[in-house]
């Protein structure tokens, strides 16, 4: 039985680099890991070691494919009925692009708000996308949310096991993290655990900690400030290339090993 991990958080704490980090750590223990990434910034190829030639191509805009699933053309929706649950199961298989370590992709590129009130064929089916991956019991899945408060929103993270709060040494980060748990309670998701990333100095930790708790948070990992990471970044390599002595990579793979107890 596989476990199904979403990673949220603000906006440049790193949750992309732990997705694809945790990913690829789980793949290369034999595990059979899907992959999703669900923000419209499309990089967690990069941190699965997918060149740029081989990322898939983001379902939103496979505009055959929505029209065969929905039977409405993009674009063409106004004032039209649509399959609001269109097949999708097949879609894992076919449209994965498969990583140097044998994880699977997927893109879903950009999903509207809930808030925008979109009501569109291509809504459709990534919604649907979504809640059957939530629902696949063999996989390990990590999904890389967009950042921010929205994908909680649309209701679509409630069949998974873990939610991962990612923080960074700073009030807004933390503030960010406790909205996202408060949501998330409402969405019935029964659980969510904070990463504090970029750690340079113990009294963080301590620091982080003592305002979690306030919160009702508390913190399952901490990952160091490692400079590698940032190197791997401005070369464009994969975070997960680094030396086995990585402090980050080390780490990451002690919350692998953590997470697997929520199965």
């Amino acid at each position: 039985m596989g476990i199904k991990v979403a990673v949220s958080g603000k906006g440049g704490v790193g949750k992309t680099t732990i997705a694809g980090a945790l990913a690829r750590a789980w793949a290369m223990q034999g595990k059979r890991v899907l992959a999703v990434d669900a923000d419209p910034v499309n990089h967690l190829s990069t941190t699965l070691g997918i060149p740029p030639e081989k990322m898939p191509v983001p379902l939103s805009k496979m505009s055959e494919l929505i029209e065969e699933r929905t039977g409405v053309p993009v674009g063409d929706s106004f004032g039209k009925l649509f399959k609001l649950n269109p097949k999708v199961d097949d879609i894992p298989d076919k449209y994965a692009a498969l990583s140097p370590d044998g994880v699977r992709l997927l893109v879903l590129g950009t999903i509207e708000r809930a808030s925008s009130g979109c009501f569109c064929p291509e809504n459709a089916l990534l919604r649907t996308l979504l809640d059957h991956i939530m629902l696949l019991r063999d996989d390990f899945l990590v999904v890389d949310m967009e950042a921010g408060l929205e994908h909680l929103g649309r209701g679509s993270s409630k069949g998974l096991d873990v939610l991962l709060l990612v923080v960074e040494p700073g009030q807004r980060s933390i503030d960010t993290a406790v909205r996202i748990r408060d949501l998330a309670k409402e969405l019935g998701i029964r659980r969510t655990e904070v990463i504090l990333n970029k750690v340079t100095d113990a009294g963080q930790v301590e620091e982080v900690e003592r305002q979690l708790k306030a919160s009702g948070l508390t913190l399952m990992a901490s990952i160091p400030h490692d400079p590698g990471l940032i190197a791997a970044d401005l070369k464009g390599v994969p975070a997960y290339s680094l030396s086995a002595d990585s402090p980050a990579i080390a780490a990451i793979k002690g919350i692998t090993t953590a997470l697997e107890r929520f199965q």
